[in-house]
């Protein structure tokens, strides 16, 4: 018995069925629970809670007794269909306290530490900067926090952070019985050294992690569509990089509203946070909550050793800015000794961006928009390498407009 399709089917929310599940797990997680407060917990209207309420209660999954709590068959389908059987509910509750739940975890945090310390060296080429095992562990502290990892299909878009691991080592503390089955973590990466790292871990100790090489450039493989609940990914700090792997990342999770995306990205200039922002619209995201200086690296002295998290969600008018194969330049030093064409899609006007370039970036060129027609979006059609140190007509196309005035 399937009681979120049962209660759905009588009632059209805006918000998607996450809002329904969430609302049966604070009356599972918290017996006796207030109308008001469940309104509070899943930010919705007090009417609204309280007519998915009544809906839960017909399929026969709640019942109104000194609150609101899960009937017998309501409580066996959480435990079954989402594995919270066996979950130590003290624990759950502290890991939501700010100011208990590194001290009710310093014991995962402590192996964390460990197998941190060992893992492969942060290769810059591909944009690798090592986060703290403290920031790891937050990062999965997240994931529960926002009702996305027990019980779900989770997918690390990008994994050198080791949030996978960090993932399964909290469940185990959630679950001291062992028996849980139902959470999977799946990782997609560039680099065999952490994969095989992340693999050896994984299988010494018992955590549900299985691993892909992929270069995230290729198409996603079929197999991988449409398959997960959330996830995570701190991707290049450039513009078509978060776009990539964000990318990537809409086009595994399921077709559902609501579906938490964890994004990591550098403090940016105001201009690029817009090119960004112009980004999530265009792939049909919101902006969910964002949390400044949520993540710490080793190094990365040129971001401060500071990053944000943003958590985005999907609606209905979600898709990937990039679903086939990708040719722009993506990683950091790539970007900055590229000369590339951009085709403007409604005028069809070629500007150069990149060294040289009438645009010094992407995002600049999305936030002034096509010279020809003032529109927004555009596709790369041609990309050079340009070692110059300075400006040089000779690295520019034959057809460009740019003039002297970018000898500056």
């Amino acid at each position: 018995m399937n009681y979120i399709e049962q209660a759905s089917k009588h009632i059209r929310l805006q918000e998607g069925i996450q809002a329904i599940e969430q609302l049966l797990l604070e009356c599972y997680l918290k017996p006796g629970i207030s109308t008001k407060e469940l309104a509070r917990k899943t930010l919705l209207p007090t009417p609204v809670a309280a007519a998915i309420k009544r809906e839960l209660i017909k399929a026969g999954a709640l019942l109104q007794d000194r609150g609101v709590r899960c009937t017998k068959g309501g409580l066996t389908w959480v435990e079954r269909k989402w594995g919270y059987r066996g979950l130590d509910h003290s624990l759950y509750h502290e890991l939501f306290d700010e100011t208990k739940w590194m001290e009710s975890i310093k014991d995962v945090l402590i192996i964390l530490e460990e197998l941190l310390l060992l893992r492969p060296s942060a290769d810059v080429q591909i944009d690798q900067s090592k986060c703290t095992p403290e920031t790891s562990l937050r990062r999965a502290i997240l994931c529960l926090k926002q009702h996305a990892l027990i019980g779900k299909k989770i997918l690390c878009v990008g994994d050198d952070d080791m949030v996978s691991v960090s993932i399964g080592l909290l469940l185990q503390r959630l679950f001291p019985d062992g028996g849980h089955t139902v959470t999977h973590v799946d990782v997609l990466d560039i680099d065999p050294r952490y994969l095989s790292y992340i693999e050896k871990i994984a299988n010494e100790r018992k955590l549900p992690i299985v691993c892909h090489r992929l270069d995230l450039r290729e198409p996603l493989p079929e197999n991988l569509h449409k398959q997960y609940d959330c996830f995570f990914t701190d991707p290049p700090y450039t513009l078509q990089g978060m776009s990539l792997f964000v990318s990537r990342g809409i086009q595994a999770l399921k077709r559902e509203k609501g579906l938490p995306i964890f994004l990591s990205f550098a403090h940016k200039s105001p201009p690029l946070m817009l090119a960004m922002q112009r980004e999530f619209v265009c792939m049909g995201l919101t902006v969910s909550a964002n949390f400044p200086q949520f993540n710490t690296y080793e190094g990365a002295e040129m971001i401060a050793n500071r990053s944000q998290m943003f958590i985005l969600r999907t609606t209905d008018q979600s898709k990937p800015e990039y679903p086939e194969k990708f040719t722009d330049a993506l990683y950091t030093g790539e970007v900055k000794r590229t000369l590339r064409t951009y085709r403007c899609k409604q005028c069809s006007k070629d500007v150069y961006v990149g060294m040289n370039g009438e645009f010094v970036t992407i995002e600049q060129l999305k936030n002034e928009g096509c010279t020809g027609c003032g529109y927004d979006r555009f596709e790369m059609v041609d990309k050079r390498q340009v070692t110059a140190d300075r400006y040089d007509k000779s690295n520019l196309p034959m057809n460009s407009t740019a003039d002297a005035r970018n000898d500056v």
